[in-house]
């Protein structure tokens, strides 16, 4: 633990970073009791109280709107009046102007989809209000925490303290990493992690340490759920009764389910909109409406509530009070919608459903919401994941949960399961149970408490040699080894290459518990099964490095192995291994192609020595030498185009040798790296490939030349950054513009050839500056209004407009007004003459779920109409009625091309 003053900490603190609140437990060093820290924030205007919960919510107001004194808090503050106002007085705010709040920061943490770290949120909000990544979001949250703890404990600052900050079970280790940055901007770099579910059951049994054995005698399996603000986290806690006491050890993890109270808010929105009998509300009326919504649900499942209540929506401007819209909501409505939706009587053997038309409401804010809201159902599944031994006793944690209603639904849907009724253990701090027990935690690790553990499940093996069909392995981390203890090789020495891709596979073993660390094994004996490789490039300035290895099993479920260079051992290297989620197939990589050694011969017979006296009819046929020796080459998978990416790039600066073998190669290279991502250290390959395109084509007189050099960035446009594709549409935006325009100087050099290929590059530029995507598009919708042009540039112009991107963050879409003009333009095309309009209008039309996304409703409709009256594929009528994956053809379409073998497309 980084200790700032190098001396004890005096405190032990546990904070929980939640989607809805944020909350701080603490026990002195020495002490037994824990508590919870009330947290300063403002509650009105000048006005500051100590509150058990921080709502984990940021309103960024319009400037002049607070003055200082409104928003002065204890301690000076890095946010402003014109910045940002946290906690309860953000949340009254941001109830009368939605727009302006930033909520469920924590759910876009997770949210691989966009660029967590880019200025996304309020999401939908205008281009005038101030906007801040879901990383800075989180981080001002703890940074929050962090004043207002040292404002009160000046000689005892929060940084110098035993920190343990909570994370979701299911979090991914992107996720986490987030999380651990969001604490190092916040100035607090020396938090350890712990699950939440975890965390909470460690309340628990801390609470009842000095009864535990009594009160968990007739228990076998935890099953703890815990349902927050914005997921749903299972976990399940083995008992064991060894010498009398009870040996606890975790033995499953859920899945990741973006999950929870919000879309239990989100959903009761819907319902009263549809009540309110007014047209479609708009991302932020629905974002203000669901907040009215969660405070009626909250008074409607209260002790003594009434029947029903009266949910209004304030109009906006100088209608504020004449435009509110009103409608009831009954405790009726809430059992049928969120007991029954949420919480349905299902059977054991249930299976989360996919969800068609009705899952548009889940995604209304961007967040990939679970499209099969059924909480029971993934309850289900995830005890078919685990067999053997089902839970005879079940701990419930989190804001959700308050309601009986929901607590007496699911204990009668989980007893039904069983041969007896579950012992349901009291949670009496559904709101604070996950920060107490993240200093319960701490203390435990200390031999202060009991302690949840039992160590790995698991041997883990290095498998040497080549990896895949090796049957040497050396133990890595033995059966039965204990989270959060580094375990050395000291008798081991390994050779690292740097600089270059590599790739460290790894096996593990249940049975197999008697190596230990260091031991070479026969993998060839005994039950192993092989997990999915690390691929990487280690950096460092030689070529290879001496190493040694430390282990470790993280407290959040992944191997953690350092590589230490035995010459200077302040160099290390972290690899981490995912160890959850579905159990790998045996053969975790592609056999090698059987001809591929006769086809690197080729390509290196034409990109090779010119001593080989290779003629041009050669070099021209070489594409077609490749397809009669591995196939055709739409039937090469992912890793035989990577491996032949591999031998191109080495022998790229041959390709100069002549206009045909630079054609050759700029065909060859983006189809083998196509389509820039989806396979390991593709981010890399991309890199080295970028390398070359300042240096540019070397015959440039040849239009064929040009065609090609652009179709090869298009194929690999996924992997370029947006800096990348925003400094390559400078340098071509001058040809882009339509005919006779002078928005753009003309650049210097030699002039840029294949027009149509470079629009059709551009235009699969996902990550350019919007900016630069609205105008290539205003461009595209002048030069489609002429005679004669290109007709395949109304699929330019569909991508530019989609509302779906297909590698890029959700911020780089168009905003839908502009969208929807461009739509008019392809709406009055007739479809029939002009095909390809007709996938360009469902790729702008499609329906995403997503308010901030999506163009108005009627335009939808009419695309549906056209699309109907023409014939088009079902799918594509699909994509606008409701939110649909792309299938393979269409993904097809919408790339260019078909994506390689074994490569799928995840949204």
């Amino acid at each position: 633990m980084v200790n700032v003053a190098n001396k004890q900490p005096r405190y032990t603190v546990g904070i929980d970073l939640g989607t809805t609140h944020t909350v701080v437990a603490f026990a002195e060093r020495g002490a037994a009791q824990i508590q919870l820290f009330p947290i300063a924030q403002l509650v009105a205007a000048g006005e500051v109280a100590a509150l058990p919960l921080l709502a984990s919510v940021r309103f960024h107001p319009a400037a002049g709107t607070l003055a200082p004194a409104d928003v002065q808090l204890p301690w000076p503050s890095t946010e402003t009046a014109e910045s940002a106002v946290l906690g309860r007085l953000a949340l009254e705010l941001g109830a009368q102007q939605p727009g302006r709040l930033v909520a469920s920061a924590k759910s876009w943490l997770s949210h691989a989809a966009v660029d967590r770290t880019a200025p996304i949120l309020p999401w939908g909000a205008p281009d005038d209000i101030a906007k801040v990544s879901p990383l800075a979001a989180s981080a001002s949250t703890l940074a929050h925490v962090r004043s207002a703890w040292n404002a009160q404990h000046p000689k005892a600052p929060l940084e110098q303290q035993e920190l343990v900050l909570t994370v979701p079970a299911s979090f991914d280790e992107g996720a986490r990493a987030l999380t651990l940055e969001a604490a190092r901007l916040a100035g607090l770099p020396g938090v350890r992690l712990i699950e939440e579910p975890q965390a909470a059951f460690y309340d628990w049994v801390y609470s009842h340490r000095d009864t535990l054995a009594e009160d968990l005698k007739k228990t076998r399996r935890v099953l703890v759920c815990d349902v927050g603000g914005g997921t749903t986290d299972l976990t399940l806690i083995d008992v064991e009764i060894v010498g009398g006491e009870p040996k606890l050890t975790r033995s499953g993890v859920g899945d990741h389910l973006v999950l929870g109270g919000d879309n239990m808010d989100l959903a009761l929105a819907h319902l009263v909109e549809s009540r309110m009998g007014s047209e479609r509300l708009s991302a932020t009326q629905l974002a203000q409406l669901t907040q009215r919504c969660r405070a009626a649900k909250e008074l409607l499942w209260s002790p003594g509530a009434p029947d029903s209540t009266t949910v209004t929506l304030l109009g906006s401007g100088s209608r504020l009070i004449g435009g509110a819209r009103s409608a009831p909501l009954s405790q009726a409505d809430l059992q049928q919608l969120l007991v029954d939706g949420f919480f349905p009587p299902v059977a054991a053997d249930a299976l989360p459903q996919r969800a068609h038309s009705g899952r548009g409401g889940l995604v209304a804010f961007g967040l990939p919401y679970a499209s099969d809201a059924a909480i029971t159902r993934h309850i289900a599944a995830f005890l078919q994941r685990h067999p053997g031994v089902q839970p005879d006793t079940l701990l419930l944690n989190g804001g959700v949960f308050h309601a009986q209603d929901l607590v007496q639904r699911l204990q009668q849907t989980l007893d039904g399961w069983s041969l007896q009724p579950l012992q349901l253990l009291h949670n009496p701090h559904l709101d604070a149970a996950v920060a107490r027990g993240a200093v319960a935690y701490a203390l435990a690790r200390a031999g202060q408490a009991p302690r949840i553990g039992g160590g790995s499940a698991r041997s883990y093996f290095l498998v040497l040699d080549d990896g895949l069909t090796s049957q040497r392995g050396i133990c890595v981390l033995p059966h039965g080894a204990e989270e959060g203890r580094a375990i050395t090789l000291a008798d081991r020495t390994f050779a690292l290459r740097l600089g270059r891709p590599v790739r460290f596979y790894l096996a593990s073993s249940v049975t197999d518990t008697r190596h230990q660390p260091g031991e070479l094994i026969d993998l060839s004996t005994g039950h192993f099964v092989r997990l999915p490789p690390i691929s990487t490039v280690v950096q460092g300035s030689a070529s290879e490095v001496l190493v040694q290895l430390s282990t470790a099993l993280t407290e959040v479920g992944t191997l953690e192995m350092h590589c230490v260079a035995v010459a200077d051992p302040r160099q290390r290297w972290q690899l981490e291994f995912q160890l959850r989620g579905e159990a790998p197939e045996a053969s975790v990589e592609a056999v090698p192609h059987p001809r591929l050694a006769e086809a690197s011969n080729a390509i290196g017979r034409v990109y090779g020595d010119r001593s080989q006296g290779v003629d041009a009819k050669e070099v021209k046929q070489l594409r077609s030498q490749l397809e009669r020796l591995l196939g055709s080459r739409d039937s090469w998978d992912t890793p035989l185009l990577r491996t032949l990416f591999g031998q191109l790039l080495d022998t790229a600066k041959r390709r100069r040798r002549s206009a045909q073998h630079e054609r050759q190669w700029f065909n060859l290279t983006g189809y083998a790296l196509r389509p820039g991502f989806g396979h390991p250290l593709d981010d890399w390959r991309v890199q080295q490939l970028w390398d070359l395109f300042e240096p540019g084509i070397a015959h440039s007189h040849e239009p064929q030349q040009w065609s090609e050099w652009w179709t090869l960035w298009r194929r690999v446009a996924g992997g370029l950054t947006a800096e990348q594709q925003d400094m390559v549409y400078e340098a071509i935006a001058y040809y882009l513009q339509p005919v006779g325009g002078q928005d753009i100087e003309a650049p210097g050099g030699p002039p840029m050839l294949a027009l149509d290929e470079m629009l059709r590059m551009a235009a699969s530029f996902e990550r350019l500056a919007v900016a630069n995507k609205v105008q290539l598009g205003q461009w595209l919708v002048q030069r489609l209004q002429k005679p004669g042009e290109n007709s395949q540039n109304w699929w330019a112009l569909g991508r530019i407009g989609a509302r779906q991107p297909l590698y890029a963050s959700l911020h780089h879409v168009v905003p839908p007004d502009v969208a929807s003009q461009w739509l008019e333009t392809v709406l009055a095309q007739d479809w029939a003459q002009v095909e390809p309009a007709a996938f360009a209008a469902t790729q702008i039309a499609r329906a995403t779920g997503d308010r901030a996304r999506d163009v108005p409703e009627a335009l939808r409709q009419q695309v549906l109409d056209r699309l109907t009256a023409a014939r088009a594929a079902p799918a594509w009528i699909a994509m606008v009625r409701e939110v649909t994956a792309l299938d393979a053809a269409d993904a097809r379409r919408a790339f260019g091309e078909s994506l390689p073998v074994g490569l799928k497309l995840v949204r």
